[in-house]
């Protein structure tokens, strides 16, 4: 069992990887979506033997909003928007690719340093939690387009859920079920936001959108 929720924390810190090398905007959505599902059936890998009703029916609802409606709604803002790759990230993809590595390595520290209040199911699972938090906060700062920046918010969504599972209180469900909601929001606002922004500008490059100033009207000639 320890065997296979290692396997499914190292395929989410894989995932990390190939969505901060990935240039493709559509290819970002998909492993989001992808990292979304694993991470919403963690607690059927974790607590196989006591999975209740009450779990099953939120982990469906993990999967619909993650797998499938947040993927939706950005792809509807992507094609809104008529985008198609990132172009020039303030931080180059080999680059992010060696920062988010080292990521996982102080995360691995951090992790066997952090006393926990309760055995956990993994030794990995904190240090893959904090990576995947502070993995989305860098695919936040780090990339120019809006869409993306929205997917860097839904990894740190996700490395909440995983560090939620590790502690796994009392009342799991209502905890994410509210952290969800939030998510939810979020995304919805933001892929409107997206929509005008695109609508106005023609663009949805947060870099370009600093450099807007307040419209000053022609000075008219003066006539001798």
């Amino acid at each position: 069992m320890s065997s296979g929720i290692d396997s499914v924390l190292m395929g989410i810190i894989l995932m990390n990887l190939w969505l901060v090398a990935t240039s493709r905007i559509s290819a970002c959505i998909k492993i989001v979506a992808f990292q979304g599902i694993l991470v919403a059936f963690l607690p059927f890998v974790a607590h196989a033997s006591s999975v209740t009703v009450e779990t099953s029916l939120f982990v469906l609802a993990t999967v619909a909003l993650k797998g499938f409606i947040f993927p939706w709604l950005l792809f509807r803002a992507l094609r809104e928007a008529n985008v198609r790759r990132e172009v020039e990230p303030f931080i180059g993809y080999p680059v992010s690719m060696v920062f988010c590595v080292f990521i996982f390595l102080i995360s691995m520290w951090l992790g066997a340093r952090l006393p926990m209040p309760r055995p956990v199911f993994s030794a990995l699972v904190v240090p893959v939690s904090f990576a995947t938090i502070l993995i989305g906060f860098f695919i936040i700062i780090s990339r120019t387009k809006a869409l993306t920046q929205v997917l860097g918010y839904l990894v740190i969504e996700n490395g909440i859920y995983v560090f939620g599972m590790a502690l796994l209180v009392e009342q799991p469900v209502l905890v994410e079920l509210a952290i969800l909601l939030d998510v939810f929001v979020a995304v919805f606002v933001m892929g409107i936001a997206i929509f005008h922004i695109s609508r106005e500008f023609d663009h949805i490059d947060t870099h370009h959108l600093s450099q807007l100033r307040d419209w000053t009207a022609p000075k008219e000639e003066v006539r001798p």
